[in-house]
Order: C-alpha cells, then structure tokens, then sequence
C-alpha cells in the first residue's frame, strides 16, 4: 500500500496533508532526483486554472532547483497539453497541478514520464522512497533554473487539429463550449473557431474558485439549457483540467463517455482502423458492451481509471478505451485521456455520416444505471463485510443476470462508489439505495 499515490497521482484537500507547500517542496525535489536524475535535468511544470495552483507551482519549483534540475513553466494548460509538451519538448517529465473535476478547494500533482505517459508503479514508489529521506541541496553552482515556455498554447493547439482530417471543416456548425473555469478556457474554444465553427463560449473567466462550480463535464445540464436556447448543433463540456468530455446533442440531451467511446469506436471501425477491442472499465454501462457486440467489436472491462485503461489497451494492442465519465483515450492521435482531442473525433464523424449527434447515438441503449456515492471517512473491506455482502447476493439474484451490481471505493476520494445496472430502472434504483444503506450501516 502506497503512502501517498493513489489511482491519479496525488490529491486532497488544500492545506491538509500531504497538500501542502511543504510537502510540495519536498515532492519537487524527490521527483527530481527520481526522474531527472538531479544534475541537468529538465522538468516542465503545467497548472489548471485553481488559486492554489501559484502556491503549489512555487513549491515544487523550489525543490526541483534544490535537486539540480531546470524547470520550465507553463502556466494554465490542460493535463493533456503537458502530456504532450513534455515529450515533444524532449522533457525528463512532465508535472501537473490540477485535482481535476474536483472543486477549487481540492489540488493534487500528477506526473508525466519523458513519453508523456502517466507513471508507472515503480517510478511512483520511489518517489515515495526518496520522500522519507532527508531532502538535501545541490551546490549552488549547479541549482536548477526556471524559465517560461513561449507559445505553449498555440503549440498544443495545433497539436490538436492535426488529430482529425485535415479536410475536417466546421463551418456552418455552431457549438457551445463549457471549458469548466478550467484550463481549457484559452485553448478548445480557438481550436474549434479555427476549424471554422461558430463558437459559443461558456466557463471561460476562470477567477481561481469558480473552477468545476456548476459547470464543466461534472454539470452538463447548464450547457444543454444554451445548446437549446442557441439553437446550436452541439455542446462540448470538458473538466477543469481537461482530460474529461461530456457532449450534448442539438436537442438538449448529454451524450456521456460511454456512448461518445461508441461513436468514436464505431467510425474508426468503419475506416477499418480499430485494432484489438475497445477497452471500457467494470463500470461501463451494459449496453455500450452490446452496442460494439452488434457490429463484431471486441469490448474488455478494465478496472476504473485510467492508468488500469491505459494497461489494457497495451495489452490488447487497442487505440481507443475510456470511461463513462468521458475520459477516453485515442491512443492513435495522443498518449494520454484528452478531452478536446475525443471531441474533436466525434466533430469528425458527424462530418463524415452527416448525421446529427443524436443520430450518432442511437445504435447504442444504454441500460438504466445507478450510481451511489456513499461518504467513507474510513477504509471497509468490502468483499468481506457479510451484511453488504448478503444484500449484494440478493440484488443479484434480483436481476437474473439481467444486469450488473459493483462497489468499490474511489480512488481519489472518501467514497464508496456503487453502482447498480439492469433493465428495469424502478428495481435498479430500488436495489442500489439498498446496497447504499448497506454500506452506509457497515460504516457508522
């Protein structure tokens, strides 16, 4: 069990452990040390768009210099923006400030190796290992230097629209864009209006604490409301750092993860440049496995997020993977979840069918699905907890192998997640409040 990595990076709440100035300072300089490898080292450092990201910044940068190593920064950029920069600017590793779709008050660190990938088991504990040692100083002769990194924005955004036809043109399309507050408000509404769309913005004036509130990916129902009232073609929300998309179609309704992974597989699979199957996780909705089915589409179930998708689609020598949330992975275009990239395939394909977004999803059912998040101040053994246990068998024997019973705590918050699938959306919702109170019992 790892101290203080979990499923995406690091992360918790502003001002208690391990998020705090000091603990960044000490976290620059073991990264450092593990990953550039002190003397003469180049490390590039990306934030969202959050208040205490400056704070952060100026720690890590600090205990990166302390290790020897020079820091480039680059200010507000999407978390796939630094994935990408970090390998084409030839980086030892690539850092994120960023707690993602979670509120302002939250921050976590993420880290890219010189692939733009996330990093492996291994490199994260030995972070971990140098983070119990005394942190020492190189000699000032050799301390590590900072220095802003010039266009990076345009960089990435071309980056972007190199990842669909070069013919794709959007004129005459209207979308609304929702960038959360978020580290997409300078980058996705310019990469679309310079495809020729028309583009409404929204969550574009980030002031450092209205990040992710009632906007982006996590709060789609703002962006249908002016999908609708602009008569619009489609919307585009992504998170506050950016490696997450939701969509609505021009009649207001959102097109979430699973069904944009559809849309995306399915055309791919119809230019014949869908290798291996289509990765989702265990709680991917029933009827996107179905959907791909139909068409002769391999599916396989990862475990959930996306470093686990990311294994997979390796394994399987896949392209395309993601998660109902709208983290989806085009490892065709990118290396890494990217929400502009994802939407920008499905742009794609409406060009090509010439068929409207809500067209696009109908071959795919989505069964109806239940999701419960239950606050968990301490750890349960899930598996183990007899009670839970018994109402999980029950539940299941409910569905007749009609549907799906998961639970599984978060990975990047004091939650048990669960999740109930099945045909019959009455009994569907019955059966998860009563896991839920379950859980909810267990641990009180």
């Amino acid at each position: 069990m790892r101290k203080y990595f979990g499923t995406d990076g690091i992360r918790g709440r502003v001002g208690e452990h391990p998020v705090t100035p000091d603990f960044m300072l000490k976290l620059g300089w073991a990264a450092g040390v593990v990953l550039a490898s002190g003397n003469g080292g180049r490390v590039l450092i990306g934030k969202d768009t959050r208040i205490s990201g400056y704070m952060f910044e100026s720690a890590l940068q600090a205990g990166l210099s302390a290790a020897g190593v020079d820091i480039h920064l680059l200010g507000p950029m999407p978390t796939p923006g630094i994935a990408y920069l970090t390998r084409t600017l030839h980086m030892d590793a690539g850092i994120v400030i960023s707690a993602s779709h979670n509120p302002y008050y939250d921050n976590g660190i993420k880290f890219f190796s010189s692939a733009g990938t996330k990093l492996d088991d291994e490199l994260e504990n030995a972070i971990e290992e140098y983070l119990e040692r005394p942190m020492t100083t190189v000699d000032s002769s050799h301390l590590g230097k900072a220095q802003r990194v010039a266009d990076a924005a345009g960089r990435y955004i071309e980056f972007c629209k190199a990842s669909v036809p070069n013919g794709l043109d959007l004129r005459g399309m209207k979308i609304v864009v929702d960038c959360a507050n978020g580290a997409t408000y300078h980058i996705t509404p310019q990469v679309f209006h310079e495809l020729g769309a028309e583009v409404v913005e929204t969550g574009t004036s980030p002031d450092g604490l209205n990040i992710n509130q009632g906007c982006g990916s996590t709060s789609p129902e703002a962006l249908a409301g002016t999908v609708v009232r602009e008569q619009a073609d489609v919307g585009v929300a992504l998170d506050g750092d950016g490696d997450r998309v939701i969509m609505v179609d021009a009649q207001g309704q959102v097109v979430d993860g699973d069904e944009l992974l559809f849309i995306i597989a399915r055309a791919r699979h119809a230019r014949g440049e869908l290798p291996g199957k289509v990765i989702g996780t265990q709680m991917s909705n029933l009827g996107l496995e179905h959907a791909l089915a139909a068409l002769g589409i391999g599916f396989e179930r990862a475990r959930v997020g996306d470093r686990y998708v990311m294994e997979r689609l390796h394994a399987n020598g896949s392209v395309i993977g993601g998660e109902g949330s709208g983290h989806i992975i085009c490892l065709d275009r990118t290396t890494t979840g990217d929400g502009t990239i994802a939407a920008l395939q499905v742009l794609a394909a409406m060009r090509e069918t010439g068929e409207p977004l809500h067209e696009l999803k109908s071959g795919m059912r989505k069964y109806p699905q239940i999701l419960i998040n239950v606050p968990a101040a301490q750890q349960l053994d899930l598996d183990g907890h007899a009670d839970i246990q018994a109402v999980v068998s029950e539940a299941e024997q409910q569905l007749d192998g009609q549907g799906r019973v998961l639970l599984r705590p978060s990975g990047t918050e004091p939650l048990v997640r669960v999740m109930v699938e099945g045909r019959d959306s009455r009994l569907v919702e019955s059966l998860a409040r009563r896991i839920a109170d379950a859980v909810q019992t267990a641990l009180a």
